[in-house]
């Protein structure tokens, strides 16, 4: 008999979460792409942008496309400050950064909505010991 592998739900529910997020983001024009740089610039206002690219583990040509995208879009700014840049939300950015937020919290509810709070607690115990194993670059701590 096949039996589904760890994988298999992990793409499900990438794929499931990607859909949800990109048609949230959509209202507030952004894509799932820069979703986690609105995030880490929420979370870490002032950041530089090479400290953001260590953090999302990402290719310096990328982070700074994508940084030039947000900033032309009004999501974020980047001024100088002595040798440095740093990043900020905007308004606009605030909004998406909120909107973030529900998105992260409206699809685990869906995603979980038909197990008890006790399973709810149990699958996230779980999920966090298995991301335990994952390196650190990875998970981006």
């Amino acid at each position: 008999m096949y039996q589904k592998a760890i994988s298999y739900f992990i793409t499900l529910l990438y794929r499931s979460f990607s859909d949800y997020s990109g048609e949230k983001l959509q209202q507030v024009g952004l894509n799932f792409g820069l979703l986690f740089f609105i995030v880490y610039i929420g979370k870490c206002p002032g950041c530089t942008p090479s400290e953001l690219t260590k953090a999302l583990s990402l290719d310096w040509g990328h982070s700074q496309r994508c940084i030039t995208r947000l900033v032309e879009d009004g999501f974020i700014t980047k001024e100088k400050s002595g040798r440095h840049y740093t990043l900020n939300l905007t308004q606009r950015g605030q909004q998406a950064f909120s909107t973030a937020h529900q998105v992260f919290s409206g699809w685990d509810d869906a995603f979980m909505a038909g197990l008890q709070p006790e399973e709810k607690s149990q699958l996230l115990a779980l999920l966090n010991k298995a991301a335990e194993g994952v390196p650190h670059h990875v998970r981006n701590n």
